[in-house]
This record gives structure tokens, sequence and C-alpha cells, in this order.
């Protein structure tokens, strides 16, 4: 696998991008500590990417033990 710097990620990534493509991984790093890791996207599909996007907006409403998603962001902001 090859290792890149963050820095050096960033100011190539677009050739980097050509090799995962191509189907390489590619370990990133900062500071020599591995970060991330570059890899090609595996069966994913506009199509399935709509079908996660509608199931989460349909669970809008959901009560959590009597009081509502909203209710608990609200709260938390309020911290």
């Amino acid at each position: 696998m090859k290792t890149v710097g963050a820095f050096e990620a960033k100011t190539r990534l677009s050739e980097l991008l050509v090799e995962v493509a191509a189907g390489a991984e590619i370990l990133i790093t900062r500071r020599g500590i591995p970060t991330a890791i570059l890899s090609p996207a595996r069966g994913q599909s506009v199509e399935a990417a709509r079908d996660a996007v509608n199931r989460i907006l349909s669970r809008r409403g959901l009560r959590l033990r009597g009081t509502t998603l909203r209710a608990l962001i609200d709260a938390g902001r309020k911290l």
C-alpha cells in the first residue's frame, strides 16, 4: 500500500484519485501517524444513496421514550 503525508495528499488529490479509481489503496499519514486510507468505493450507487437518504427522512417525528429527537437536540444545546 502506498503511503503519503497529509500535505502531499492535499496537493496531489486529483492524481491520487486516479490511482484509487484504478484500484489502489493509499495510506494517508499526519506527522508519520496513519490517519486515513483512501480506497475505491465498493458497491455504492446513486440509487443506494437515495434509498439511504429516504430511509433517514422517513424517520422524522419518531418518539424516543415519550420525547422527540428535536426536544433532545434543543436540550443538548442549552448545556
